[in-house]
């Protein structure tokens, strides 16, 4: 390590930068001003070397890697981050945190001494063996639930803290714009409202641990050409500022500390080296001070895909300019090459020393620059318990996982029953009769990892693995109807595989539900990567038809004449028009997680009152021409445009009950006239006269009659849930702010528009109750970043205020 002459005491004569009680940026100052080039380098990059990196056998782990250095030599200037230490193989969580420890040590005592922020993916839960999987997140798009996901978050974090990890790559904020897309299932809606106060939630909530959230992918990922993953978008600037990034902006204004850049070249310009992206919007407009790390591998795509650098050492230079602080997983060219390129004179040290500012002010506000910082993650000094998990379990072992007690298992359940869709229930098919004999049929419906999305550990990780066990317990739909109380006699028959089969084993299948009173159709998606899955990163699709044979097994299944009640367990929408108007019920879950077998369970039988609604729509005919609601007049179905059908099977917000809320009064308290700087209040009274609890989503869009372009015919502003007991009346409040009316206008500014509109109220997109004609009076008003984005709400009892 480089020192300094003068160099500066802190408290009780230690060096500054290990004086908690000083100021971060004069204890950041005073370790930059002792640490060479080389150092300042290191602290730039991950590295990511396996589960223990300690033991002697370093490799890279992703094919594309170049050959990793041995480690002494790639932690002698020290280490930015290590990458995945308990996400890339399936080990015991309580021995890989003494590895974590040990490896923290070894850090320190090279260079300038500073430990690694240790990172995981936490998308559906922390991605590590016997670690809860919690609900995909097109799953919190469906329960409308922010504070659940907040609460999901907070358990999230709570269990990286315990094993030491420090950032988490979540939450994916790119709004759905084409079904097709494999990574639909890793977003949470289709509209921007919606993923924002769900992915600020998240945010909120991990955040609240101490652990450091990471919003993915900025941004316009979700909008590449054709759906295809890598793919170039090819958006304006509306459509931009608009629909994709004010999730984005919520999520900040909710205290993100790290921010991941796209994968995909916005207009021509790789996001990945777009100053105007990551500096100056991120940066200027926005304010943000955290962190911004590269995805995977996305600085060498500058070299090896978008060819807008002709080396590392240029792709370097590019990143470093355009303001990616870290790259991550591996020093690919923020090592030797980012060196290179600053001992040629094409990368000048001032942008070296803005990154590195910004890591260990990061590093700092974590306490890992602490004197009194300690390795040891506490899990290891929780109790006698975690010595025991420690000693005995191991992979392919039967002790319980020490991660997943009785309050993950708790809230994973609840997040899931919140989340499933009831689509159609033709003559109250369901809840199912007790004692019914059902046939239970489908490649989804014995197979305990159908629940899971592509980043949990099981479909990311685990599949490299088939000779471990999954490490948590998890019951199939078809375990779950077995045991169920209701005493159904239950028959199953596979009919094919997700993507295989053949005649005879539908035939079979259909066979089996032909003697029973009803069958359950367990049909949908296996996650995976890279074309493992039907569903996931890298696994787009041509079409929106069930994969495989799986329409044709349900066509089978329908020519019985037993009444069919199909589950579908997916991560994207498909086009069921074909099916829909024969089918006796449909229930969805959007990957529910390690309790969404008895989950689903619950709700078939009756237990449970379905209480999800749509965060993307179901395609009607024309299964090659995926939309969203979010489309102008001329995107809808039109009498220009007669051979294609835009109109969605469920469209977007649409959720059945077995208890539906009875909507007594809808009304607005502000006379029809909305200051452009005020609010305006909507008031929804609903009762329920059932004898079951039940739930709504009231679901506000603006409908904006004229405005300076071409807006969305309807746009989700607000969209509350309300809970009722039995006999119970309560009456939502809604204060919504003219801010939320606002859109960007001819001159590129976000503006909002005096004029008239009209509030949509509702309980889907399409189900409209009432609609509230409304004047917005005064000037035309420009809004930034720091703009209301959400309404106020309350709730009260009874028929609430007139």
């Amino acid at each position: 390590m480089t020192t300094v002459p003068n160099s500066t005491q802190g408290a009780a004569g230690r060096e500054l930068w290990r004086d908690a009680s000083a100021p971060a940026d004069d204890r950041v100052r005073d370790l930059m001003s002792r640490m060479s080039v080389p150092e300042k380098i290191a602290q730039l990059s991950g590295i990511w070397v396996g589960a223990d990196p300690t033991d002697g056998e370093v490799a890279p782990q992703h094919e594309s890697a170049p050959e990793l250095a041995p480690w002494p030599d790639l932690i002698r200037h020290g280490v930015g981050q290590m990458t995945r230490l308990y996400g890339t193989a399936p080990v015991d969580p309580v021995a890989e945190a003494h590895v974590v420890a040990a490896t923290q040590r070894q850090i320190t005592a090279t260079g300038p001494g500073i430990p690694a922020i240790v990172h995981e993916e936490c998308l559906t839960g922390l991605a590590a063996w016997q670690a809860p999987v919690y609900p995909a997140p097109l799953s919190w798009g469906a329960s409308f639930d922010p504070d659940l996901v907040r609460r999901m978050a907070v358990q999230i974090g709570s269990t990286m803290r315990r094993l030491g990890i420090h950032q988490g790559l979540a939450p994916v904020l790119d709004v759905t714009r084409d079904l097709r897309w494999g990574r639909t299932e890793e977003t949470i809606s289709e509209d921007p409202y919606l993923v924002s106060v769900i992915g600020a939630a998240y945010v909120t909530g991990l955040e609240s641990t101490g652990v450091v959230a990471t919003l993915k992918h900025f941004a316009g990922y979700s909008a590449s050409r054709a759906g295809r993953n890598l793919a170039p978008v090819s958006i304006g600037p509306r459509e931009l500022a608009d629909v994709v990034l004010p999730p984005f902006e919520a999520a900040l204004r909710a205290g993100v500390r790290s921010v991941m850049n796209s994968y995909t070249d916005l207009d021509g310009v790789p996001s990945a080296a777009d100053a105007s992206l990551l500096t100056e919007r991120l940066r200027g407009t926005y304010g943000f001070t955290g962190t911004v790390v590269s995805d995977y591998f996305a600085i060498p795509f500058l070299e090896t895909w978008h060819r807008t650098a002709g080396s590392r050492p240029e792709g370097a230079a590019q990143a470093l300019a355009a303001g990616i602080d870290v790259e991550l997983p591996n020093a690919d060219c923020y090592g030797t090459p980012l060196l290179e390129a600053v001992e040629s004179g094409l990368v000048d040290l001032a942008l070296i020393d803005r990154a590195v500012e910004r890591v260990l002010v990061q590093k700092c506000r974590l306490g890992l620059l602490d004197a009194d910082w300690s390795p040891q993650p506490p899990i290891l000094s929780e109790s006698e318990t975690a010595t025991e998990a420690e000693s005995e379990t191991q992979p392919g072992g039967t002790t319980g996982s020490p991660l997943d007690d009785a309050s993950t298992r708790a809230l994973a359940a609840e997040l899931a029953r919140r989340s499933i869709v009831l689509l159609r229930n033709e003559a109250a098919a369901l809840p199912l009769a007790a004692g019914a004999r059902l046939a239970v049929v489908g490649p989804r419906a014995d197979v305990a990892d159908a629940m899971f999305g592509c980043y949990s550990f099981p479909r990311h990780v685990g599949l490299r693995h088939p000779e471990v066990p999954l490490g948590i317990e998890v019951e199939t739909v078809l375990d779950a109807l077995r045991r169920d109380p209701a005493g159904y006699e239950v028959t199953f028959a596979e009919g094919c595989t997700v993507t295989g089969g053949d005649a005879q084993t539908i035939a079979e299948a259909a066979e089996t539900a032909r003697e029973a009173d009803v069958c359950v159709a367990v049909l949908g998606d296996t996650a995976g990567l890279f074309g493992t899955g039907t569903s996931g990163e890298g696994c787009d699709v041509t079409h929106l038809r069930l994969p495989g044979l799986q329409g044709d097994l349900l066509d089978a299944l329908l020519a019985t004449g037993t009444p069919v009640v199909l589950v579908l367990l997916i991560g994207r929408p498909y086009e069921l028009s074909r099916y829909a108007d024969r089918l006796a019920g449909v229930i969805c879950a959007f990957f529910p997680g390690e309790e969404g077998g008895g989950a689903i369970t619950d709700v078939l039988a009756g237990r449970a009152e379905p209480a999800g609604r749509l965060p993307v729509s179901f395609p009607a005919e024309g299964a090659n021409q995926p939309s969203t609601y979010l489309a102008a007049a001329l995107g809808r179905q039109n009498v220009l445009s007669p051979m294609v059908n835009q109109t969605a099977l469920f469209p977007f917000g649409h959720g059945l009950s077995y208890n539906p809320a009875v909507w007594t009064r809808v009304e607005s308290t502000g006379s029809g006239i909305w200051p452009t700087d005020g609010t305006y209040r909507v008031a929804v009274t609903l009762r329920n006269t059932g004898t079951t609890a039940t739930s709504e989503v009231v679901q506000i869009y603006l409908h904006d009659l004229v405005a300076e372009v071409a807006r969305p015919v309807q746009l989700l502003i607000a969209a509350p849930r309300v809970d009722l007991t039995p006999g119970t009346t309560r009456t939502l409040l809604v204060d919504l702010y003219a801010d939320q009316t606002s859109y960007t206008g001819l001159a590129g500014r976000r503006i909002v528009d005096p004029g008239d509109v009209e509030l949509w109220v509702g309980t889907s997109s399409t189900d409209i109750r009432t609609t509230l004609p409304v004047r917005l009076t005064g000037p035309r008003r420009e809004v930034g970043f720091d703009r209301r984005l959400q309404p106020e709400v309350s709730i009260v009892e009874g028929e609430g205020p007139t």
